[in-house]
């Protein structure tokens, strides 16, 4: 791939590249800074598309690398504990509440990174397990294995106790 590319990326991509960053991140100005990075990174990055996937893919795999990494560092600096909300026990909370999207994206962020991008690709994508399986680069049983051990943390995490 080369450079000049980038922009066509971006004019096919960036809509969707975008909703993915909003629906991660929650608010409309970080998912347009999300999306701008995304395009950077994949510019200064050219060199390791190895066109084994779609250029879409890589882009989606950057994008959501990078969400879950600014989760992580708002969970680190405190940001989401200031907003406090009852977890429902046993259960993740549905993707339609924003305050529910908030619990979400609390647990994301505490999660394990691979079971995190499992549950992004089939919780908030609604993507079956096998194609996440082609989104992440491992077999569906491993991603099964992934929802699995992140559900059983995920409940542990909202049981009340």
């Amino acid at each position: 791939m080369e450079r000049t590319q980038i922009g066509e990326l971006f004019d096919k991509y960036g809509p969707s590249i975008y909703r993915r960053a909003l629906v991660l991140l929650g608010n409309h100005h970080d998912a347009e800074e999300a999306s701008q990075e995304v395009f950077l990174r994949a510019l200064r990055h050219l060199d390791s598309f190895e066109e084994r996937s779609s250029a879409h893919t890589w882009l989606i795999r950057i994008t959501t690398n990078h969400c879950l990494n600014l989760l992580r560092d708002r969970r680190r600096r405190g940001e989401l504990r200031k907003q406090h909300l009852e977890p429902v026990p046993g259960r993740l909370p549905a993707a339609a509440d924003p305050g529910d999207m908030l619990q979400v994206r609390r647990l994301l962020a505490e999660a394990d990174e691979d079971e995190a991008r499992a549950a992004v690709y089939v919780f908030v994508e609604g993507m079956s397990q096998a194609e996440a399986a082609g989104y992440l680069g491992v077999s569906r049983r491993t991603v099964g294995n992934l929802i699995e051990r992140f559900c059983q943390w995920a409940a542990g995490r909202l049981a009340p106790g």
